[in-house]
């Protein structure tokens, strides 16, 4: 069977008017340039990928501004999940989003809340507010965070029933750690999956292994652990490109991942390859 995958995370950015400060130019020459839709498409073709949702990568307006314009464009970018200042007038923000050309793309809402000081900042009562108004408004909240805020995460998602939540890159695993640690993600990930509101992205995991020398054996027991927690319909592909650059490239992760779930059923892998994506972010067949 011909396997479909929507691309459900992928980063865009010109460093000239978003400068991205975490990329150091010599450790992350590989990505210590600009990447436009067009680069997207190329790369994404390449696999057989003709859908993308595209994730901020920087805490401001303007960046999503730019996201959503790459959206109307037409190709690739099927829709944007974004950012607003969760601190003010988040329906403000997102009726401003909406017009702009593009703006019916918009699904989701981010914040890079794992480089926040306060591991519990998506907690504090101004931030809960902000994400009450974002799911009000019928989107996305979507969450990048380090393994050890997953309980901060859960405390989030109990007190917010009426919101739909996708979580980041299986909440950052540590692979490369293992052990005690490794021990916590798991029960984390598992107390997280209880709520049914929660999906989660198949991404990013080469980060959190062996950057250069991890192998799809190194990745699976992330991989296993979310099956037998999220199960295929609450989880979907991500190649979080243009940083899997950094992980041996897209090809390897592509490879890898076809490889983790090629015992699942053919229903089983058309959840997680695109059915997932596309239907919690109303991407069209």
């Amino acid at each position: 069977m011909t396997r479909h995958l929507v691309d459900a995370h992928l980063h865009l950015w010109e460093l000239d008017r978003h400068p991205q400060p975490w990329i150091d130019p010599g450790s992350m020459s590989e990505i210590a340039r600009d990447f436009t839709a067009r680069d997207a498409a190329a790369e994404l073709g390449a696999h057989g990928i003709a859908d993308a949702v595209v994730v901020q990568a920087d805490n401001s307006l303007s960046e999503t501004e730019d996201l959503l314009a790459a959206a109307a464009a037409g190709g690739v970018v099927k829709a944007v999940v974004g950012w607003v200042d969760l601190l003010g007038d988040v329906p403000a923000q997102l009726a401003h989003l909406r017009r702009l050309p593009g703006g019916e793309t918009l699904v989701g809402v981010r914040h890079l809340a794992h480089l926040e000081p306060d591991p519990s900042w998506l907690l504090r009562p101004d931030v809960v507010a902000g994400l009450i108004a974002v799911a009000d408004a019928g989107l996305v909240v979507e969450l990048v965070v380090r393994a050890h805020q997953l309980p901060v995460v859960t405390e989030l998602v109990g007190a917010l029933p009426a919101a739909s939540f996708v979580l980041d890159h299986l909440g950052k695993p540590p692979l490369l750690a293992g052990g005690a640690d490794l021990d916590r993600w798991r029960a984390d990930l598992a107390d997280l999956a209880r709520h049914p509101d929660v999906v989660a992205k198949v991404s990013g995991l080469g980060l959190e292994a062996d950057h250069l020398g991890w192998t799809a054996a190194a990745l699976r027991p992330a991989v296993d652990h979310a099956l037998e927690t999220f199960g295929p319909d609450r989880l979907m592909f991500g190649s979080d490109w243009p940083l899997v650059r950094l992980t041996r490239g897209y090809t390897a992760w592509w490879e890898a991942y076809l490889q983790l779930t090629a015992t699942l059923g053919a229903a089983e892998q058309e959840a997680i390859d695109h059915g997932t994506a596309r239907r919690v972010y109303g991407i069209g067949a």
